[in-house]
Order: C-alpha cells, then structure tokens, then sequence
C-alpha cells in the first residue's frame, strides 16, 4: 500500500526531566545537530517536536523564535479548563499565549499516576482544539489488555470515548504508546505498529469522515531507537514517533529524525 502524503512528526517528550538552563542548551544542541553538513540526509518535508516541562516553555519559546529554529515545541498536559480554583493547573490558553504548537493528551503516565479518564481526556482534546493547539492524544495498551483483548481494543475504545464529543474537522495528531513498550526497551514490531495504526484511521473515518481520518498523523511511541526507527517509517498507517528517553540524547534523538536515511537502505 502507497505511503498517503502526511507530514511525518518526530516528537521528543522529555517528561520531568532537564530545567531552564538545561533545555536552552538541549535544543540549541539539537538545531545544530539536526543541521550539521556531515549528515548525508536533511529533514526536507518533516517535522521535529519538542515537549519540555511547563517551566521551561518560556525559555524554549524565546530562543526558537529568537535563532529562527526550525523545531516546534508543546507541553506535556493541559487543564480541561479555562480558569479559575483549580490550584496547579495549566490552561489552553496560557500554552497559546506560549506559542506552543502542540499539546499531550492522555499519556500513559498520566493515565495511570494520575488516574485520567476517557472522558476527562475528552474534555481535555475539546480545550485544546477550543484555544488553537493541536492535541497529540496518546493511546494504548497495558502487557494484560493485550492479552486479554487483542492489540487494537483498548486503543480504539480509547479513541472512541475521547472523541465521542469531537465534530468538525480539528487537527489532531493520534499517538499509538502500548504501555508495556515504554520504558522497557523492548518495543513493538514495526507490523504491530501498523495494524494498531490503520484500525485507527478507520476508527477516525468512522466517527470524523475520510478527509480528517487521511490527513491526521498516527505516530507511535514505546521504545524508539535509531535503530529501529526505519521499520516504523516504512509503515503506510505510521507517521512518525513519539520518543521518551531517547529524546534526551540529542544526538540519538537527531538520528532517530534523520529517519529518511534509514528509511533509505
């Protein structure tokens, strides 16, 4: 099956790790790394994504716009409100005003730490849409859902329930995490990845139409290495990757972007 034309998204979520300081140095790191000359391959018709901690959103916003970097950057979460007593959270609209592109909904570790639902996280893909940011909305399953049900059922009611209030045309990035991948070094096969993917899209297609379902990005998360990173690309239903640890490598991290080469022999 041909590849459909959709923008591929390396995106680097660097959890709570790395302060202020350290993130300037990390992605002023990263944009030379990326456009160093002795690389055979550019980064022509891709993107590449930061998601530092909220404390460093300011720094990083300020140095890409300041150098004209060629990275885009989001956070890690946002409230499902707008305002008010809600002690500790960050809304929609404050990332905006950071000129944050995108936004996680969902990941895994907030599903769990922090006990967030299907529908909360619903509520939290509408605010983001409501102010501008596209969501990135993580799904997936955990070593037992993917024994008892299969690799697909958890992440479709997922997406179904997260959706449910969702109309229109958004732009919205799906990211594909199975939980037992993360963190374990061991991760999902290239052909796992892309049937979880395609029963995606056609769940996109059945609640959002064809045109949304084509044109939203399906990345997937768990385990991402540079040495893998080809067998993913290759896929027709994945679009790029959602990179934990790795992302803190930069110049690991730089590689797993540079996928093209890879992808190339």
């Amino acid at each position: 099956m041909a590849k459909v034309a959709r923008v591929p998204l390396i995106a680097g979520n660097w959890k709570m790790n790395l302060d202020h300081l350290q993130a300037i140095a990390t992605v002023q790191k990263l944009d030379w790394t990326l456009k160093d000359a002795s690389h055979d391959y550019g980064l022509a018709g891709s993107e590449v994504a930061v998601f530092p901690p909220f404390t460093d959103l300011r720094s990083v916003q300020n140095l890409i716009a300041a150098d004209k970097l060629d990275i885009v950057y989001g956070a890690q979460d946002l409230s499902e409100q707008d305002s008010g007593a809600y002690t500790g959270e960050i809304s929609g609209a404050f990332l905006k005003a950071l000129n944050c592109t995108y936004v996680l909904v969902g990941h895994s570790e907030r599903r769990t730490l922090h006990n967030e639902t299907d529908d909360q996280l619903g509520r939290k893909v509408a605010a983001a849409l409501k102010h501008g940011l596209v969501p990135v909305l993580c799904v997936g399953e955990t070593a037992e859902d993917l024994e008892t049900h299969g690799p697909s059922a958890v992440p479709v009611a997922q997406l179904r329930t997260a959706l449910a209030g969702i109309t229109g045309t958004p732009n919205l990035v799906i990211a594909y995490e199975p939980v037992w991948a993360i963190g374990s070094g061991q991760a999902a096969t290239p052909e796992q990845a892309e049937q979880v993917a395609s029963t995606l899209r056609a769940t996109l297609a059945e609640h959002l139409g064809d045109e949304v379902a084509d044109a939203t990005r399906i990345l997937y998360g768990g385990s991402v290495k540079s040495s893998n990173i080809a067998g993913f690309m290759r896929q027709p239903n994945v679009d790029g990757a959602l990179v934990g640890g790795a992302s803190l490598d930069v110049t690991e991290f730089a590689s797993i972007a540079r996928f093209q080469k890879h992808v190339g022999t």
